[in-house]
């Protein structure tokens, strides 16, 4: 007899490689290697040699490079998460996609609509995944307030909120003058612009108007620093939101969001790193988190593990889509909404809407920037008659 051919599903980890090994390269760098079960960091790549090197022996990585290129020719390379500067990543993005790598690429996506879009379309093309850092999706209190959202909870959206306040010292900022111009908009504020986009499903910004300033470092406001902002966005289903930011807390690490709507509210986040809380003769406390890596170390460990699946499952590995080790929260969420191309766009036609009103007083058209789409149908809300 001829025996009959069955295909089965390669048991092998995802292999993914790092390009940048900065700050936050160098934590995805570890959740890869540490802490998702069907993922290998299999190589680094960053121009700064030393850097490579260090974390290569960290983590045990014996292919290093100072090239890019090497990374993208690998042929034991499926993935390849990239944490360099904001203004490689679309090129970045391009590159893979044609050397058939699937795509992970920190926030934004691109400086411009063009460029982004140059990106989207060269993935979309190469038939490879593409997801983006939108972290707070994974968060275990911001699922938990989008699904009430889809259950109804609010009832139609109307009022949103969502602020980003980074900690600070004393002192002030280090060196407000390297910061560039619009940088509170693009890197920092366009996480909260995400944020409200997935929170008022099915909804697209139709008009944005900003008002920011250098009120923590006003001696660099000459260079072009904004170091504090609050943005006013109106979506099409009618619903207004606000986005504020500062980089100077000195509290600790502040994110929280908000929904008001027709049947309720929910809010999200907290800068309390715990629930523990004392009560002295000095008055009550509790600690807050200081980095983004400590608030949101979990969320950061889950979207790359959803993205690990979502990279098995499109190449046929066995265990694709185990979502193992991520929280309950966090599996539901991503259930409803990977990060995407469409994303990316609608948060980064919100930042450069809120740039460019910032810079001239006046309420902006989201049109003028670029038509955009819903990255998700409307919900039918339970409490949509309330």
């Amino acid at each position: 007899m001829t025996y009959l051919q069955h295909p089965v599903a390669e048991d092998r980890p995802v292999r993914i490689a790092l390009i940048g090994a900065g700050w936050i390269g160098r934590f995805h760098g570890e959740s890869i290697a540490r802490r998702i079960p069907n993922a290998r960091l299999e190589a680094i790549a960053d121009p700064v040699l030393p850097a490579v090197q260090e974390l290569a022996t960290t983590l045990g990585v014996t292919k290093i490079s100072t090239d890019t290129a090497d990374v993208l020719a690998d042929p034991d390379v499926d993935a390849v998460l990239i944490a360099s500067p904001m203004r490689f990543h679309s090129d970045l993005i391009a590159a893979a996609a044609r050397s058939g790598k699937d795509i992970f690429c920190e926030k934004p996506g691109g400086r411009t609509i063009e460029e982004l879009d140059a990106a989207i379309d060269a993935a979309a093309s190469a038939g490879v995944v593409l997801r983006f850092g939108f972290n707070r999706r994974y968060s275990s209190d911001f699922a938990a307030a989008r699904k009430l959202i889809d259950d109804g909870a609010v009832g139609v959206p109307q009022l949103l909120r969502s602020l980003t306040r980074d900690p600070g010292t004393e002192t002030g900022l280090s060196n407000p003058e390297r910061i560039a111009p619009g940088t509170i908009f693009l890197e920092t504020l366009i996480h909260d612009f995400d944020t409200l986009n997935w929170l008022n499903p099915g909804a697209v910004p139709v008009r944005v108007h900003a008002v920011a300033d250098a009120l923590v470092a006003p001696e660099a406001k000459a260079g072009g620093l904004l170091d504090t902002a609050a943005v006013t966005v109106t979506y099409s289903n009618g619903a207004i939101a606000v986005a504020e930011a500062n980089f100077n807390a000195l509290y600790g690490y502040d994110v929280r969001g908000e929904v008001f709507g027709s049947a309720g509210m929910v809010t999200a986040g907290t800068p309390q790193a715990t629930n523990a809380t004392s009560y002295t003769a000095a008055g009550i406390a509790s600690d807050t988190s200081r980095l983004n890596i400590h608030l949101f170390h979990d969320a950061y460990t889950d979207e790359l593990v959803h993205f690990a699946d979502d990279v098995a499952a499109r190449r046929g590995y066995a265990g694709g889509r185990t979502t193992a080790g991520a929280s309950p929260a966090a599996v539901a969420a991503s259930s409803v909404a990977a990060p995407g191309g469409v994303d990316a766009r609608n948060a980064l036609a919100i930042a450069l809407a809120a740039f460019k009103s910032a810079q001239t007083g006046l309420p902006v058209e989201v049109s003028d920037i670029a038509e955009l789409q819903a990255a998700e149908a409307a919900r039918v809300l339970q409490g949509a008659g309330a």
